[in-house]
């Protein structure tokens, strides 16, 4: 199944999406010609670069009439890692990046009240309240130091491993890789060995035995031939163990360099709108490749409601130590969860 970028776009009521950066530079062509370096750390041909990051860079240039392009360094071309992506925002080695929030541990610490075990189950609407919660309680605290353009979460996320795991009990003694502190904690919990390392790292990880398995979504299986890796995927009927956070940042002095009407551009394609677009486009990508999985005859392990209870009981301790952990850092952990869930519940309804 496909559809097309502007029918993803208008069925989840984007406007368009948007970006600029700290070296906005003038061309010498034309007086008012502005150029903007995108970077990220997945290929070009991935489904967020290729279905999001693209169509938002397509619709800036578009709707500025040519006077914004925007250049795109995938697969970390601009160098660094991605851990390094959100400071090279805040610095202006890039001008607009896409990153995970958890690449940098502790240091978008509200963010990571949507990366809880068993929050959401659809991305659209917890990246809508993502973004809410974001105006309420971030952006003059974890976002202060660039311009948020978007946040979103991935679709549910599960489990691709080399062995069946159907039970907490599974998991001991099998090596995971996790994409945040919240998730490490969590598998960590539930008596796996974690193993953090960024989304390009996974492959290689799986082959040399690193790791036995990952937790990420379907859409990022494929990129990655993860299916190929790995045969076994559980998967958390109507629910998500765990999903992750990401943050579409400018710089700040970039946008601000931008005259009063691409500096409209850009903040007509910003904000929740945008945000739960990207959320739902990504989740959109899951079905092809796991249909993709089953047509390579891997095992596909859909857990019943009682088994998902299970899962749910054993992952409640990583929810109470986040709240704690909030809480002592005054930040009003168990508010911001209760805010969440009242939002997720809102936009989901």
């Amino acid at each position: 199944m496909t559809i097309s970028r502007r029918q993803l776009m208008k069925s989840t009521g984007a406007a368009g999406v948007a970006m600029i950066g700290a070296s906005v530079l003038p061309k010498a062509a034309r007086a008012n010609e502005f150029t903007i370096r995108l970077h990220q750390f997945l290929p070009a041909q991935a489904n967020v670069p290729a279905h999001v990051l693209d169509v938002w860079a397509d619709t800036i240039e578009e709707e500025s009439g040519g006077r914004i392009t925007v250049e795109r360094f995938p697969s970390m071309q601009l160098g660094g890692t991605p851990p390094d992506l959100i400071d090279q925002a805040i610095d202006g080695v890039a001008d607009v990046v896409w990153t995970v929030a958890g690449y940098t541990p502790g240091r978008f610490p509200r963010t990571e009240v949507f990366e809880l075990p068993f929050m959401m189950t659809s991305a659209g609407p917890t990246s809508r309240a993502f973004w809410t919660l974001a105006e309420r309680h971030m952006m003059d605290a974890d976002f202060a130091e660039f311009k948020p353009i978007a946040v979103w979460v991935h679709g549910p996320g599960l489990i691709h491993s080399s062995t069946p795991i159907r039970t907490p009990d599974d998991l001991s003694g099998v090596k995971l890789r996790a994409p945040t502190r919240v998730t490490n904690q969590l598998l960590s919990n539930l008596g796996a060995t974690t193993v953090g390392m960024p989304v390009p790292a996974i492959p290689e990880a799986l082959s040399r035995g690193v790791v036995d398995g990952a937790v990420i979504p379907w859409e990022v299986v494929g990129i990655l031939r993860v299916q190929e890796l790995v045969e076994n995927h559980t998967i958390f009927t109507g629910a998500s163990l765990y999903t992750t956070s990401f943050l579409f940042a400018m710089n700040r002095a970039s946008y601000e360099a931008l005259p009063p009407d691409l500096q409209e551009v850009i903040d007509n394609n910003s904000g929740a709108d945008v945000s739960a677009w990207a959320g739902s486009t990504q989740e959109f990508y899951d079905t092809p490749i796991r249909e993709q999985a089953i047509d390579r005859g891997n095992n596909i392990i859909e857990l019943t409601e009682e088994e998902v209870e299970m899962w749910r009981d054993a992952s409640q301790p990583t929810i109470d130590n986040w709240v704690a952990e909030m809480d002592e850092a005054g930040m009003d952990g168990s508010g911001l969860l209760a805010e969440a869930r009242e939002l997720i519940a809102e936009y989901s309804a």
